[in-house]
């Protein structure tokens, strides 16, 4: 049996959404009115449209994909104005963004359910483990946490703050561990307690760090000796600052662990966040959750209608 994974979305996240996402205005919205004035509709002004999407990071694909999609319905005359134009424009955004549109969603058939968390350092991997723990529990699963990362300094204490701050178990041995072995540990321990949802951190790598990555692959076959279907979810957290570094990431990850889900972070840090068309475009791996700040309620389930309106329309006055 699957059930949801979390509570209803707390009150104001789109609000908080559009609010950070447009930090001064819309990278979108503004820029088209900047173009437009006295001007018809026509294939000079989707040039300077697609030169704007670019640099907002939406990458070169989805980039031509929309624009593609824009430039037929220009030829039909169907866009007579600046409105006809935005509406288009969501329109093609939503095309794209619609299918991985996916959220997380927590089968009861097994248990533990098992999620691995993994990502570069600095993408915000133990405060993801965190807040989506705190989602969990109080959408009414048990919980508990797994401190997979074994290297870096004060990540064990990083996460058991997280863990006294919700009230769970975790599951951790000396630096230097084996992290296969700790997170192997905390699924015969999730099992034991008969928890609901275990949640593995892992140390954070670049994806260009074949060693490390192969690490990871054997954490993988170290749950399978326990359950052949754990992980049950390959959680990839990504920067949402570092633009189309992310799809070079992803393609990494994707390849040696097969990524069944994504979060993408520190959305509040950029006034573009185009890069979530481009990763949605290229991957099409489901968008779980996103992160506009550093509260638990800056913390929501990617919802792709809200993201796009949040792309093209100014934050209203006071939006917080």
């Amino acid at each position: 049996m699957t059930i949801e994974s979390t509570p209803p979305p707390a009150p104001g996240f789109f609000k908080r959404l559009r609010s950070r996402l447009n930090a001064g205005s819309s990278w979108i919205s503004e820029g088209i009115k900047s173009i437009l004035p006295g001007r018809k509709i026509d294939a000079q002004v989707l040039e300077d449209l697609e030169d704007r999407m670019i640099s907002a990071d939406v990458g070169f694909e989805a980039t031509s994909r929309i624009l593609t999609d824009l430039g037929r319905r220009v030829a039909r005359k169907e866009l007579g104005d600046v409105e006809a134009l935005v509406e288009a424009l969501r329109a093609s955004m939503l095309e794209i963004l619609a299918p991985v549109e996916r959220p997380l969603r927590i089968d009861r058939e097994h248990s533990p359910y098992v999620i691995l968390v993994v990502g570069i350092n600095g993408a915000g991997k133990t405060t993801t483990i965190g807040k989506l723990a705190h989602r969990l529990i109080a959408g009414g699963h048990s919980v508990m946490l797994a401190s997979g990362d074994t290297f870096r300094a004060a990540a064990r204490e990083q996460l058991a703050v997280w863990a006294e701050r919700n009230g769970v178990a975790m599951i951790s041995q000396q630096p230097g561990a084996e992290p296969a072995a700790v997170i192997f540990d905390g699924l015969q321990a999730a099992r034991a307690r008969k928890v609901d949802v275990l949640i593995a951190d892992t140390a954070g790598r670049l994806h260009t760090q074949a060693h490390l990555m192969e690490e990871l692959k054997k954490v993988k076959r170290v749950l399978a000796r326990l359950d052949a279907s754990a992980p049950q979810e390959v959680l990839l957290v990504l920067d949402g600052t570092i633009g189309q570094n992310a799809l070079a990431q992803t393609a990494e990850f994707d390849k040696n662990l097969g990524v069944t889900g994504l979060v993408v972070t520190k959305l509040d840090g950029t006034a573009k966040g185009g890069v979530v068309l481009a990763i949605a475009q290229k991957f099409r791996i489901p968008i779980r959750f996103i992160g506009i700040g550093e509260s638990l309620e800056d913390f929501g389930e990617f919802k792709a209608g809200e993201f796009i309106d949040a792309l093209l329309k100014p934050a209203a006055n006071g939006a917080t």
